[in-house]
């Protein structure tokens, strides 16, 4: 059973679309050419004005819809952000550009693989397909590559690399990211109405912020909802496996993520967020935005 969201629809809309116009394109250059055979055997043949037809019509739309197509397809896709998992990285009302050729080319139609090109890398704010529920698709963070060990405790990310024997500087050893406190944040915890903390975390390479809510309890098994528990592992721990990822929000205590719905696989990914290209700010239960923050325009870290 095929099971396809919103973007997914437009995409497949998109496609079929400008199939049929290059049809009528393709139509038009036909008549076309027997137009001018035509009016090459008549002397002193008379232009004649003529109401532009459907047909001319769909042709004429066929360059400008197959430009649309391609770059949504292979280039970059827009979306919106509509939630607050990813805050402070990321806020509700900000659109961004996603480089869909990061982890490869897909059809647009049935996202299927068609050539390899990258790899999603630690610390990648990737979008993806919901592996909980096909129909819509979600922004997080890569923090976890296949093979590694990832364990989440007291607030406090913990990672086990998995070893290659090409990396001759990895020594499979759990250690805690690296956070250190930077502020209270005037974010405010959806799940006990306090200001957040905010934390800036090195996740290999890539430095960013974080927000933890604070005096939640520090077992993650009394957390909820419940989070996914692996087989024959503890309740904070998981192993990913060949073929997927680990992602988790940067608001990490506002997230729902892997530690609840498991491990992201190497074919739900769409592709990489590069850049904020305008952020607006909405009153609440208002679509209207009341304000641009252009402050945040640019590129994502």
């Amino acid at each position: 059973m095929l099971n396809f969201n919103t973007a997914d629809l437009f995409s497949a809309g998109l496609t079929i679309l400008t199939f049929v116009c290059f049809v009528f394109w393709l139509r038009e250059r036909k008549k076309k050419k027997m137009a001018v055979l035509a009016e090459s055997n008549v002397s002193e043949a008379k232009p004649q004005k003529k109401k532009q037809t459907t047909s001319e019509f769909l042709a004429s739309l066929f360059t400008v819809l197959f430009i649309v197509w391609f770059i949504r397809s292979f280039v970059f896709e827009p979306f919106q952000i509509p939630s607050r998992s990813m805050m402070p990285t990321l806020l509700p009302g900000d659109f961004i550009l996603v480089q869909k050729f990061s982890y490869g080319i897909y059809d647009p139609v049935f996202h299927h693989k068609i050539i390899p090109t990258g790899e999603p890398h630690r610390g990648d704010i990737a979008v993806f397909t919901d592996p909980s529920n096909p129909k819509i698709n979600l922004i997080k963070r890569i923090i976890g590559l296949p093979g590694d060990t990832i364990v989440y405790k007291d607030h406090q990310l913990y990672i086990k690399k998995a070893c290659h024997s090409a990396d001759k500087t990895c020594n499979n050893k759990l250690e805690a990211v690296p956070k250190t406190f930077l502020k209270q944040s005037s974010y405010i915890s959806e799940i006990n109405n306090q200001p957040m903390d905010e934390y800036k975390e090195q996740l290999g390479q890539v430095a960013h912020h974080i927000l933890i809510t604070p005096n939640l309890p520090p077992n993650i098994a009394e957390y909820y909802p419940p989070i996914y528990h692996q087989k024959n592992e503890p309740y904070d721990t998981w192993v990913v496996p060949k073929g997927h990822y680990f992602a988790m929000g940067d608001n990490r205590d506002n997230s729902k993520d892997s530690r609840y719905w498991g491990f992201l696989s190497e074919q739900d990914l769409i592709g990489k967020a590069t850049f904020i290209w305008i952020s607006f700010d909405f009153k609440k239960d208002s679509w209207i935005p009341s304000d641009v923050r252009f402050n945040r325009i640019g590129l994502l870290d």
